[in-house]
């Protein structure tokens, strides 16, 4: 069967993040600078941009520990800066590392939500 003849066009792919503590990582994701453009009891629709994802009050160690995001960002050096700036540690636990260059010529820095979900935060180099 010729694949042409169907619509297989994309609009966008979202992913679903778990949450140990959904109000913590509610809270987590609006600091960072995210907006809540839907929500219920059980999950959440953020959006920062044309990026979008769902917080889901629903969590499994080896899946929060086993996800990682990579957010293409402008300029990974300014998210590293804002996210210092915001002085989150004292409110939450998670990780952040210093932004490097890779060889795969991109700039990213990772950080770990208080979950446990990993993001890689990167510029092309």
């Amino acid at each position: 069967m010729n694949m042409s003849s169907f619509n297989l066009k994309t609009i966008e792919l979202k992913s679903f993040i778990p949450a140990k503590d959904f109000q913590t990582s509610l809270a987590f994701y609006t600091a960072l600078g995210f907006e809540i453009l839907w929500q219920e009891e059980q999950l959440c629709l953020f959006a920062l941009g044309q990026t979008k994802f769902f917080l889901q009050n629903l969590y499994t160690k080896e899946w929060a520990e086993n996800t990682m995001l990579h957010l293409h960002v402008e300029n990974a050096d300014a998210w590293h800066s804002h996210i210092k700036e915001l002085n989150l540690h004292h409110t939450f636990t998670f990780t952040l590392t210093d932004p490097e260059d890779r060889a795969w010529k991109m700039r990213d820095f990772v950080l770990i939500d208080p979950s446990g979900v990993l993001w890689r935060i990167a510029h092309n180099i």
